[in-house]
């Protein structure tokens, strides 16, 4: 049998007074989910961090969703198996919704390995609300950062599944951004990102 459907469950979407574009008329920018995805040690966090202090600076209400402290409370329930991480995804993508649709510009810093998963949280959300960061670095440079001693740990065995090494990351095949942080600072990173919100309408243009 397949999921139950929110009528065989007895609920009922509610509509309120206050709407999406009352919110964004008070803020002056729109909601939006930026979504970085890439292998640990790429620098997701860190560049999601420096975006959101360039906005909080500029006025605009941000929200990072970093992986590990979501997985300390919301999803602290799951593991790594590939079931694990697809739950993971569904529950941050529903999450990330949400925050856009009060106005929020939301930072998410997430390895997401597989391409379903992020093609599945582009496709809830509405048309220009989702814009997919893809922090590429090579294998052996995100290894030689190894910030947490993850990699250390999985090439000894101590971590299985871990992402890179014994379990797939599927790349993006069409991000909105690509940023190479071997070569990129986070300053650096973080400026074309913002470039990029000014672009798509989501932040006034300077």
């Amino acid at each position: 049998m397949g999921k139950p459907s929110p009528q065989d469950r007895n609920l009922t979407w509610h509509y309120h007074q206050v709407t999406r574009d009352d919110r964004q008329k008070i803020l002056g920018h729109r909601g939006a989910t930026i979504w970085f995805t890439g292998l640990s040690g790429s620098g997701k966090s860190t560049v999601a961090d420096a975006v959101a202090s360039r906005l909080h600076d500029m006025g605009v209400l941000t929200a990072i969703l970093d992986g590990d402290n979501v997985r300390h409370g919301l999803n602290s329930d799951l593991g790594f198996s590939p079931e694990d991480r697809t739950e993971n995804i569904r529950r941050i993508s529903e999450v990330a919704k949400l925050f856009t649709s009060f106005g929020v510009v939301n930072l998410l810093a997430f390895i997401s390995p597989y391409r379903a998963g992020r093609d599945g949280a582009r496709k809830i959300q509405e048309e220009g609300d989702f814009f997919e960061v893809y922090v590429k670095v090579p294998l052996d440079v995100a290894e030689d950062r190894d910030p947490k001693g993850l990699y250390k740990k999985a090439r000894a065995g101590e971590i299985k599944s871990f992402t890179g090494i014994d379990a797939p990351y599927e790349e993006p095949e069409s991000p909105e951004l690509v940023l190479d942080t071997s070569k990129l600072s986070p300053e650096e990173s973080a400026e074309r990102v913002i470039a990029m919100l000014r672009q798509k309408g989501v932040i006034p243009a300077e």
